[in-house]
């Protein structure tokens, strides 16, 4: 039986960062309002343990600021208090997100001291043009540094990026994606650009300066890379925001490509590029009929949410059937190197 692995979050919502991301509100995205407080993550962490399986593989992750750069003493109690569980075998690892410039080999130091395993950085683009047009206020080499020192150092590297910021091209986009590759991180996630209630990015939206990525070229585009991280052995842990009670298109989102199940969708659009190269390879446009074998796991993504792929495959190609069965064999013809 597979254990199950259950995250607790912690959010800080915009501490530590003294700067204004033009896309950034924290404190909408993370769906809290409120200051984190000591006896708040005791409280959320206890109910969280509460109703875990015993076996669970358990880890606490603080996320929604720029956590190595808030005051050393608030970081040092949020740690203490998240130590005190890994120490009773509560939990079993620590992690955060950060600035890549709120990283040197002193925070490392302590960050090891107390037990923190994972390091993921908000990089967001590998492009100056863009870090700048969105306020990120350092630029690429910084990236670079920061996520050497942290590899160096034995922690886990992870990476944020988003597409769809003002300046942004897919161009740029996929020459981050192979940037991020050098940097060979254990962990990635990919977010399309929203346009989110009280940001600087709303205001530009509102005045017609910034225009979102369509949710067709975001999936499009989320596919080509999710392509480029899977052939590198990368994993992507995440595409898109979780949908919460002000992350959706009632809530706070005001524009962009949002879906809530957007990790679907890419999915599809990968496995259905993946068939169209082995139609064109093996020449199967004139064929009267397509069977697409695949992994029980796969067969979702081959299909298509509400049979899209199918329905595009006998479209353009003129089958009467498109059959996606399962295949008990070694190998599957979806391959794209899971």
């Amino acid at each position: 039986m597979e254990t199950k692995h259950i995250v607790i979050p912690v959010f800080i919502p915009h501490k530590g960062c003294p700067f204004d991301c033009i896309y950034c509100n924290q404190k909408k995205i993370s769906g809290q309002r409120d200051e984190m407080t000591e006896e708040k993550m005791v409280s959320e962490i206890e109910s969280y343990l509460s109703s875990a399986d015993k076996d669970s593989y358990i880890e606490i992750a603080f996320y929604g600021g720029s956590f190595t750069g808030i005051e050393k003493s608030e970081q040092l109690k949020f740690l203490k208090t998240a130590n005190k569980y890994m120490n009773k075998g509560n939990i079993k690892a620590i992690r955060l997100s950060t600035r890549p410039d709120y990283i040197s080999k002193d925070i490392l130091d302590y960050l090891k001291e107390y037990k923190v395993g994972t390091i993921e950085l908000g990089v967001q683009s590998l492009d100056d043009e863009v870090l700048e047009k969105s306020c990120r206020g350092h630029s690429q080499e910084v990236v670079f540094n920061s996520s050497k020192l942290i590899k160096k150092n034995g922690f886990v590297l992870g990476i944020q990026t988003m597409i769809g910021l003002p300046g942004d091209t897919d161009e740029k986009a996929l020459e981050t994606a192979k940037k991020v590759v050098g940097l060979k991180p254990d962990l990635l996630r990919i977010y399309p650009t929203l346009v989110i209630k009280d940001t600087y990015l709303e205001k530009m939206y509102n005045k017609g300066e910034y225009t979102p990525l369509s949710l067709e070229d975001a999936v499009e585009l989320c596919a080509k890379l999710l392509r480029i991280y899977r052939e590198n052995n990368i994993n992507v842990i995440r595409i898109g925001l979780q949908p919460t009670e002000s992350i959706n298109e009632d809530g706070d989102v005001v524009a962009g490509p949002f879906h809530p199940a957007i990790r679907q969708l890419v999915e599809s659009k990968l496995a259905l590029n993946r068939i169209e190269e082995i139609i064109e390879q093996n020449n199967l446009s004139k064929k009267s009929s397509l069977t697409i074998c695949t992994s029980r796991k796969r067969i979702s993504d081959i299909v298509g949410q509400k049979k899209c792929n199918v329905n595009y495959l006998k479209k353009k190609y003129g089958y009467d059937k498109v059959r996606v069965r399962e295949y008990y064999g070694k190998h599957e013809i979806y391959d794209i190197k899971y």
